[in-house]
């Protein structure tokens, strides 16, 4: 069984890019299904690429299998996973193009995700993203500007929040609104995997200001900005090493 260093998780507009990086097509069996990836190699160390999507951004977020992933990563023997997420800003201070490390959630998605559905087993989601300080630090050392603290809101999506949605999740203290990351961050708290997310923000949210949501322009913004997110990314490989 392949052993890696790092994994990878591209969300939108981050999945293929980080495919166009190359390496070998990997299935990973679990007991949720088939973890599919690439494995590639990056200044000496192994890396498992995902997309959360898959190819050709095909799969909706209330269809991906975090389950699998999540323990595909965790047999695979990562040291470190770090996933990207495109999202919606509740912010006005904040601005489109901006990176936000995810540091706390609200999951509204009522996927109930869980890996224990045949043992009681509760687990601890003080840090819902326990590797963010680490992540953290290395955007520093980049110097690539983020903002360091993020509340992430999880709606079930495929559709984008209504505007009564977004005033409502603003004043339960969220910062930023998107479809994947609270149901992947229980999945890997679950399976015991360092793991971190790193959002991109590509909109404000509903309501906020007079322009309508198309995912279009998601996928534009992704493209503008998202390399300083895969530099972070690839930056990681030192941590994941030690």
């Amino acid at each position: 069984m392949a052993q890696i260093d790092l994994a990878l998780i591209g969300g939108t507009g981050i999945g293929s890019r980080l495919a166009s990086l190359g390496g070998r097509a990997l299935a990973q069996p679990t007991p949720f299904g088939i973890l599919r990836g690439k494995l590639t190699e990056h200044n000496g160390s192994k890396i498992l690429l995902v997309q959360r999507h898959a190819a050709g951004h095909k799969t909706p977020p209330h269809l991906v299998n975090y389950r699998a992933i999540a323990t595909g990563i965790k047999a695979l023997g990562a040291k470190l996973c770090i996933s990207s997420a495109a999202v919606g800003c509740l912010r006005a201070d904040w601005q489109v193009g901006d990176l936000a490390l995810c540091t706390d959630s609200l999951d509204l998605s009522a996927r109930n995700i869980t890996l224990f559905d045949h043992k009681v087993e509760h687990t601890d989601m003080t840090h819902p993203f326990p590797a963010a300080p680490r992540v953290l630090s290395i955007a520093q050392s980049l110097k690539i500007p983020i903002h360091e603290q993020a509340v992430y809101v999880t709606n079930p999506g495929p559709r984008y929040e209504t505007p009564a949605e977004i005033e409502q999740v603003r004043r339960l203290g969220g910062d930023i609104v998107g479809m994947t990351a609270s149901s992947e961050a229980v999945a890997m708290r679950e399976a015991g995997v360092p793991y971190s997310t790193i959002a991109l923000i590509t909109n404000h949210a509903a309501g906020m200001f007079d322009e309508k949501l198309d995912h279009f322009d998601v996928v534009r913004v992704m493209e503008e900005s998202g390399q300083k997110l895969v530099d972070i990314m690839l930056a990681a490989i030192t941590l994941a090493q030690n």
